[in-house]
């Protein structure tokens, strides 16, 4: 949990309440009118701006983030992808079940991998769901953006029908002090919600999606897989057995991080075959190279 976020929060609502019984007390801070200009008005231009599915995921989202999430550093990240790979090394992926981790996206990942599941399925169904995630925390970093931004704006439309409610009844002294209190009551309410909560939860959210965003990588590999073991001393009861392939691959991969650059190029070629009855599968790597 990020501590400077709810303590921030915290202190920023005592300092308004301290102010306040200094001077009087809540009910003198508390209108109606000014309740609805303000949510009611910011709510209705945020819907107006984002899709509804929007803002149930975004706004959760966001709030969670921002008081609750932590980020992992990328040394953090390295250490702990050693200590995993030092478990699955000693006592294979089925060792990872035991294994706890306080990023939960980390998580998820070894529970696949202790599960069984193939690399492949592994890799597209975890960015599949970073790339959710980031979509979903991107929303919910503009739905505070966008409140933080049309509040103070209803509550300068706030104080203007209070000024002009109370310029349209100056005969009657009494409604003076009410239809001035709307108008003030509107502009505090408006500046609170954006200063206080929404822009700056939006300010925590945006720089860890940037982050997570500067990541980019890209890479080409090519695969050749050959229904036969080319080796001609191998036995030819080897040789026919249920899917006896030999395979070649070689590939090229450039990764870019806020934090390093980095290159990697990969050659390798390997024997597989299954048992007859299809429940074991044999794998040769006489080479395995990468750079």
């Amino acid at each position: 949990m990020d501590i400077a976020t709810g303590a921030g929060l915290l202190a920023g609502i005592a300092v308004i309440t301290t102010l306040i019984l200094m001077g009087g007390d809540f009910r003198m801070f508390y209108d109606v009118h000014a309740v609805i200009i303000i949510f009611g008005g910011s709510l209705a231009a945020t819907m107006i701006r984002f899709p509804f599915s929007a803002i149930l995921h975004g706004m959760p989202m966001g709030m969670r983030f921002a008081f609750t999430m932590r980020s992992i550093s990328s040394r953090d990240l390295v250490d702990e992808l050693a200590r995993l790979a030092e478990v699955a090394r000693k006592q294979g992926p089925v060792g990872l079940e035991k294994v706890e981790t306080d990023d939960p996206f980390l998580a998820k990942g070894i529970r696949y991998v202790a599960d069984g599941y193939d690399a492949d399925f592994i890799r597209e169904t975890m960015e599949r769901d970073r790339e959710t995630f980031l979509t979903h925390l991107d929303e919910g970093q503009k739905i505070y953006r966008a409140i933080g931004d049309c509040a103070p704006a209803f509550g300068m439309v706030g104080t203007l029908i209070g000024m002009v409610q109370m310029f349209a009844n100056m005969t009657d002294p009494a409604k003076l002090g009410p239809f001035m209190a709307i108008a003030l009551l509107a502009t505090l309410y408006g500046a609170i919600v954006a200063n206080l909560v929404c822009l700056p939860i939006a300010d925590n959210i945006a720089p860890l999606v940037a982050i997570d965003k500067s990541y980019y990588e890209y890479g080409a590999e090519a695969f050749l897989s050959i229904p036969q073991l080319l080796l001609p001393w191998v036995m030819k009861q080897l040789r026919d057995q249920p899917s006896a392939s030999t395979e070649f691959s070689v590939g090229v991969n450039f990764q870019n991080r806020s934090e390093y650059l980095r290159q990697f190029f990969n050659l390798s070629s390997r024997l597989q075959w299954a048992r007859r009855n299809w429940q074991v599968t044999n794998v040769v790597e006489p080479l395995d190279i990468t750079y």
